[in-house]
């Protein structure tokens, strides 16, 4: 049977990781907020009414 050839790629970081900072000059700000239960480096989803965790599944709701 014939090898099946296709770009392996190169693993890396998510494009979307970009959307998590901004960058100012040579000051850099959160876009998002950090989970309160996991700590730093695990941000939370941005929801239209929440903010939501996906590694410990912590919600808290907007007021």
């Amino acid at each position: 049977m014939a090898d099946k050839k296709g770009s392996a790629g190169k693993k890396g970081s998510s494009p979307t990781v970009y959307k998590y900072f901004k960058v100012d000059g040579e000051k850099i700000t959160r876009n998002r907020k950090n989970c309160s239960r996991c700590g730093k480096g695990v941000y939370m989803s941005q929801h239209k009414d929440r903010h939501t965790c996906g590694k410990c599944g912590l919600t808290e709701f907007n007021q």
